[in-house]
């Protein structure tokens, strides 16, 4: 392979390495990608099985992330919302909390053992309208402790925690004791009360190709793993080499620590995801369903009578991701798991129905879905590492589409930066709103970005919190 000549170097495709690439184009340098793999997306990928859209493990799209709103076009990606709430299964019954209508009579009076009494639909309504109108700077500034710990500090029972919240965070989290950041769950917790996430009609991929359509041909170059990366360029153990004036790695974090003297490899938190097929929906909602007991006695895993974080059909979220008659079922496990047996013990427990009929499409076991962010935890780490030299990822900002979107705009700045480019921006770091965010906005929204700043930072927000506190969520957030 001859070596190759560009500005900037970017190693890996994924969201936070497209991230940095349309922005560094977008300036006017020349850009190229690198990519092990066979395709964009990192872990954003989706796969076509038998008429069905099979994303590599449950995840959605919080359209309400700052950078979401800043760098996609959302309606170009024809997304479909959840339904605005929760089913909890408490072993007896199910209970729809959050009914859509949103009165707050609603979210008390389904709770199992009303888990949810006045006084913690009080507390929780305005811990909602302050995350929601709290900038994303100020909640990173909160107090540093675990999530469990933060919710009763604020005076919410251990029985509505660990009842109702915990069912929905922990398929947030990935980890069963809410020992995340409390700082990493308001940030979440803002963007849910803000708008249901949704699936694309194409996939959760539709995202990263999107980012990666913007870039001209050729850019991004598959099939291309890096294995040195110096100040000067990368190469490949096959020969190819790559000659620039700055190396951005935007990898997993344990690809990262192998290219890059100094950074720590953090603990992982997996998922594996079922994916059944029913010729009829166990569930006509588009919901997402848990399992919720109240029951401080029992471990946090002994709560749930069955490995299933969450499940939801997804075809009754977004009926493209099925054919036409045919119903799709995902179902998350902790960790790499492999009983399907039990997952489908667990699945007939939670829709009421018998599972054992259902047809399994695959399974997909994510060793490495999220960075760890057990309390306590820096969110924000910095993406220079040596002159010439940058890192971007989940890693070093939240574990999260938002965290890896924002983590290579905050690469891509410092290269602009460094490299004379643009000068640096004071806000490049704050969350809410920086150097390359009116741009960006113009370019995907097409209206003038003094308008798109203005709105975003002067918007009007719906009080009525109590209809927003409980929305469904799951798998590798974004």
């Amino acid at each position: 392979m001859a070596m190759q000549t560009a500005d900037v170097a970017i190693v890996g495709a994924g969201l936070a390495g497209l991230s940095a690439a349309t922005l560094l184009a977008d300036e006017g340098l020349e850009v190229v990608v690198w990519e092990a793999a066979d395709d964009v997306g990192g872990r954003v990928r989706t796969d076509l099985v038998d008429g069905f859209l099979l994303d590599r493990g449950f995840q959605v799209l919080l359209p309400a992330y700052p950078e979401v709103r800043r760098r996609i076009d959302l309606p170009a990606l024809r997304p479909r919302p959840f339904v605005r709430g929760l089913l909890v299964r408490d072993g007896v019954r199910s209970v729809l909390l959050g009914d859509p209508a949103g009165t707050p009579a609603a979210l008390g009076g389904l709770v199992p053992g009303r888990a949810l009494g006045l006084a913690d639909i009080t507390r929780l309504a305005a811990l909602t309208a302050r995350d929601r109108l709290a900038q994303p700077s100020a909640l990173v500034a909160g107090p540093e402790r675990p999530t469990r710990a933060d919710l009763l500090a604020r005076g919410v029972s251990a029985r509505a925690v660990d009842g109702v919240l915990a069912p929905l965070l922990r398929g947030v989290f990935l980890e069963d004791e809410l020992a995340t950041s409390a700082r990493f769950f308001h940030l979440v917790w803002r963007s849910l009360a803000a708008a249901a996430p949704v699936l694309p009609a194409e996939g959760m991929a539709a995202l990263p190709r999107q980012l990666a359509a913007r870039l001209r041909p050729g850019t991004v170059r598959t099939g291309c793993p890096a294995d040195i990366v110096t100040s000067g360029g990368v190469r490949s153990r096959d020969g190819g080499s790559l000659r620039c004036r700055a190396v951005v790695v935007a990898t997993d974090a344990t690809t990262a620590a192998r290219l890059l003297p100094g950074i720590a490899e953090p603990t992982w938190h997996g998922v594996t995801t079922y994916y059944f097929t029913a010729d009829e929906p166990p569930l006509r909602r588009g919901v997402l369903v848990v399992e919720g007991r109240a029951d401080p006695r029992r471990s946090a895993a002994g709560r749930r009578s069955g490995p299933v974080l969450n499940t939801v059909v997804l075809s009754e979220v977004a009926p493209s991701y099925a054919p036409a008659g045919q119903a799709l079922i995902a179902a998350s496990a902790l960790g790499v798991h492999e009983d399907e047996a039990a997952v489908r013990t667990h699945l007939s427990t939670l829709y009421g129905t018998d599972a054992r009929g259902w047809a399994l499409l695959a399974r997909y076991p994510v060793a490495r879905a999220l960075p760890a962010m057990t309390s306590p935890h820096v969110l924000r780490r910095s993406v220079r590492t040596a002159p010439g030299v940058y890192v971007c990822g989940d890693h070093r900002d939240t574990s999260s589409i938002q965290g890896a979107l924002f983590s290579g705009r905050r690469a891509a700045e410092a290269v602009l930066a460094d490299l004379g480019v643009t000068p640096p921006d004071d806000g490049s770091t704050s969350g809410d709103g920086t150097l390359l965010a009116a741009r960006s906005a113009r370019k995907v929204r097409g209206v003038p970005p003094v308008r798109v700043m203005m709105a975003w930072r002067d918007r009007r927000y719906d009080l009525s919190v109590c209809s927003t506190m409980f929305t469904p969520w799951g798998g590798s957030p974004g």
